[in-house]
């Protein structure tokens, strides 16, 4: 299925969970906040939310400064 991650293309797995989108991406731990069109999905989710074709991911991490 195709997603679109930050603003990219990108073909995964059907029924893939947002948990594994990010292992696959090796971005497990350093993302802080998803969003999937739009709508927040809370991290205690993200191992059972599972994306759908044409889904577009958002995936954010907060950056400190000043």
């Amino acid at each position: 299925m195709k997603i679109v991650v930050n603003g990219e293309i990108r073909e995964f797995n059907e029924g893939s969970t947002l948990s594994e989108i990010l292992n696959e991406l090796s971005l497990n731990g350093k993302v802080m906040a998803a969003a999937v069109n739009m709508e927040i999905v809370k991290q205690d989710n993200w191992s059972t939310y599972t994306l759908n074709d044409g889904d577009k991911l958002e995936l954010l991490d907060f950056v400190g400064g000043g």
